[in-house]
């Protein structure tokens, strides 16, 4: 998909101008300027609601840091923009609850797939649509993150339900028994809408608890501000960076 580089991006409060080739997407604001603090004579270029744009260059390429808030819902409005402004990459860095005994805070997750448990994606395309990754990116991931002690690679749920209640509980046992390795919100949507613009897009996830592990499916003990997630979000952003310009030399 070309560039419109005069295009309006309403809710980014952008131009499609001021987006290089390659997007790094978080869901904090404030997740977002820490990475921004990883490149190289950044700038804020926008900042609307929950969406923040950073652009900056790693290394000596260009790439942008946006933000896209918590759930499908309001990250699906990002990521329909990105798209729309005719951007190449997207990388997801986050935070997810592992949903394996062996998936611990502080660890990493390479997405390779998402189960669209999430109301957004169904409205635009059949739920027998897969929500993956490109593989590139995966790869470029993986490259990315070697040398880095506890990483997993597999299949997240993406979900719009943060904190289940006792009427219909919650599902994670089903999809832990199934082999998904995380939960998180937000994967899934930008996987489909990527995918449907012909776009590559991947993610890795910091892991800031587990709670099928800790017994606490309702969240209540949930605290993602300790400085062992803080530490391996950090490493996460570093890692997503890095493999957002692999093969950059197509890069704007």
């Amino acid at each position: 998909m070309s560039k419109d580089s005069g295009k309006t991006l309403t809710h980014l409060g952008i131009q499609s101008s001021d987006l290089p080739d390659r997007v790094l997407v978080v869901g904090d604001p404030a997740r977002a300027q820490a990475a921004a603090l990883m490149l190289d004579a950044y700038v804020e270029v926008g900042r609307n609601r929950e969406y923040v744009t950073f652009r900056g260059n790693h290394g000596s390429v260009p790439v942008a840091v946006v933000s896209h808030g918590v759930g499908a819902a309001g990250a699906a409005i990002c990521f329909e923009e990105l798209c729309q402004a005719g951007v190449q990459r997207i990388i997801r860095a986050g935070t997810a609850g592992g949903l394996q005994s062996q998936i611990l805070d502080g660890n990493l997750v390479i997405v390779t797939g998402a189960v669209r448990d999430e109301g957004v994606s169904p409205r635009i395309v059949p739920i027998s649509y897969p929500a993956t990754p490109a593989l590139e990116i995966v790869g470029d991931i993986e490259s990315a993150s070697e040398g880095q002690d506890s990483v997993h690679k597999g299949i997240v749920l993406s979900t719009d339900l943060f904190y289940p209640h006792k009427i219909l509980g919650s599902n994670m046992k089903l999809w832990q028994e199934s082999g998904v390795v995380a939960v998180e919100m937000e994967c899934s949507i930008l996987f489909v809408i990527a995918s449907l613009h012909g776009i590559k897009s991947g993610a890795i996830l910091a892991i800031d608890g587990n709670p099928l592990a800790k017994n606490d499916e309702e969240m209540s003990a949930y605290n993602p501000y300790r400085s062992v997630v803080k530490e391996t979000v950090d490493i996460a952003l570093k890692i997503a960076l890095d493999a957002l310009i692999g093969g950059h030399a197509s890069s704007k």
